[in-house]
């Protein structure tokens, strides 16, 4: 029986995972980056490890079995300390200096490479949790209008242009306006910061849109919202969310809709 490893950063989604994962069977090796340790899951019996120590990282995963990986919640690339580097890491150094030049895809290309060089296959979410991606249509009791169809067609224009220089998954748009744009702290402080600036000059309304970048790997750092952004999104006053179907994973659709329904945002899934 394939072993999978749960590489496990922040939020709840990994805790879905590693759930997921046990009903197939086996239980998931659970690991973490030290540093961005997951609150969801139980502090007994997880992996840790460090970039400058990945060589033994991969050899243990190996050693327990796993032909199998996927990442689950959110990190950002940590700084590396060269004074705990191991002599295996030593040799690839230069390979994850120049990934991580080449921003996030960049790292994130890499580390499935290196993976794979060990035998363990990267798989992503939505593999694991298909039912966590929506399908197109209207996903809540409220419709978006015609000027929110204009901001939808806007944002998400504007979110090629981001993906392109590899700068975020997340923006706002109100009234052909772009009002925010997510990058390094994620969407909850993005969605905050618009908050703190209403009321003032800003147009009124808005929609907040999100995709993953055109051309990242959607094994790794797929785009996962959860009832806390539409909690973000209605006190940024804006009127709905509007998503790319089959490519943001919604955490407890049920419990987003619900709440959006009761706040009077729209949810959309656009394909």
């Amino acid at each position: 029986m394939t072993r999978t490893a749960l590489i496990a950063g922040r939020g709840a989604l990994p805790e879905i995972v590693a759930a997921r994962l046990s009903l197939e069977g086996a239980p998931p090796v659970l690991a973490e980056l030290e540093g961005f340790e997951s609150l969801s899951l139980a502090r007994e019996g997880v992996e840790r490890f460090r970039l400058e120590r990945l060589v033994p990282f991969l050899d243990r995963l190996v050693d327990l079995g796993v032909s199998r990986a996927v990442f689950a919640g959110g990190v950002h690339r940590p700084r590396l300390d060269p004074a705990l580097l191991d002599p295996a890491t030593m040799q690839l150094l230069p390979r994850i200096m120049a990934a991580m030049g080449q921003g996030d895809d960049g790292a994130l290309r890499e580390v499935i490479a290196l993976m794979g060089e060990w035998g363990i296959e990267v798989v992503g979410v939505q593999d694991i949790c298909p039912d966590l991606l929506p399908d197109a249509g209207q996903l809540g009791a409220h419709a978006p209008n015609a000027q929110d169809r204009k901001d939808i067609t806007r944002g998400f224009a504007i979110l090629q242009a981001m993906g392109a220089v590899d700068v975020g998954q997340g923006c706002v748009v109100a009234r052909g306006q772009c009002l925010a744009m997510e990058a390094l702290p994620g969407t909850d402080v993005m969605l905050a910061q618009l908050a703190e600036l209403r009321p003032g000059a800003l147009p009124e309304g808005g929609v907040f849109c999100k995709a993953p970048k055109p051309d990242q790997d959607r094994r790794i750092d797929l785009p996962a919202l959860g009832v806390a952004t539409v909690e973000g999104a209605h006190k940024a006053g804006l009127r709905g969310i509007a998503v790319q179907a089959g490519g943001v994973l919604m955490i407890d659709a049920p419990a987003m809709i619900a709440r959006a329904d009761d706040l009077g945002l729209f949810l959309l899934a656009e394909p």
